[in-house]
């Protein structure tokens, strides 16, 4: 992968930014999707931002070396802190897990005020990044899964303003991947229930306590949910 070369699921990212975006890709690692985007013509300003010193500087000189100081910015620092209010139209997050995406949305979320467009790519707990957009006011425009590498990765698209009440099972399935249901799909959530299954049979052995019993019941649910889902 480099920046004329992106990985399937970045190349799936950069599909979901609009033309003409401004740009925030936050965890940008080596700035390879900001500086794709830019050389494509797709982005007309970029930020890339990162936490770590060494990213940080795998960023800066990619962007160096790319000849691209006029159009990127490389900021260090945690998550949405990187930009400004109002600076940019479209933000992506990509390579993290669900629970710490939401938590980078939730702490940054006073940022977003002019940003139109979140391109989200969890490597897992994509529910909690359903549920963060659901209660803060994004609507899901659009989703992908895909398998690469043997990881199954998903891609949620989504826009500010709409109204788009997600089911408990869209919530956790994804409303659009439930329709398509691609064979990416099938795999993710035959190897989620089996996983459920196990962890239930766990608990079977484990003392009966309310915490338990709680949790054996939600794992009940989702498998339900995921079966329902599958047909």
């Amino acid at each position: 992968m480099n920046i004329e070369q992106l990985s399937k699921r970045l190349e799936t990212v950069f599909e979901y930014i609009p033309n003409q975006s401004t740009l925030a890709d936050i965890g940008s690692d080596h700035a390879y999707l900001p500086c794709y985007a830019v050389l494509k013509g797709k982005v007309t300003y970029a930020i890339a931002g990162e936490v770590a010193e060494g990213p940080y500087q795998s960023a800066v000189n990619q962007v160096v070396d790319a000849n691209l100081t006029k159009q990127i910015e490389v900021r260090k620092g945690d998550g949405l802190e990187v930009i400004s209010s109002g600076e940019v139209s479209c933000v992506t997050i990509a390579g993290m897990g669900g629970t710490l995406i939401a938590k980078i949305l939730e702490e940054g979320k006073s940022k977003l005020t002019s940003t139109m467009r979140l391109v989200l790519q969890p490597n897992i707990g994509s529910v909690n990044v359903r549920k963060w957009l659901q209660t803060n006011g994004w609507a899901i425009v659009n989703e992908s899964i895909l398998r690469e590498d043997n990881h199954i990765y998903e891609v949620i698209c989504a826009d500010f303003q709409t109204t788009n009440a997600l089911t408990e099972q869209e919530l956790l399935m994804g409303p659009f991947l439930l329709k398509e249901k691609n064979e990416a799909f099938v795999q993710k959530w035959n190897e989620e229930k089996k996983q459920l299954h196990q962890i239930l049979q766990s608990l079977d052995q484990a003392k009966e306590t309310p915490e338990v019993r709680e949790k054996k019941k939600k794992i009940v649910r989702d498998i339900t949910l995921i079966e329902e889902g599958l047909k």
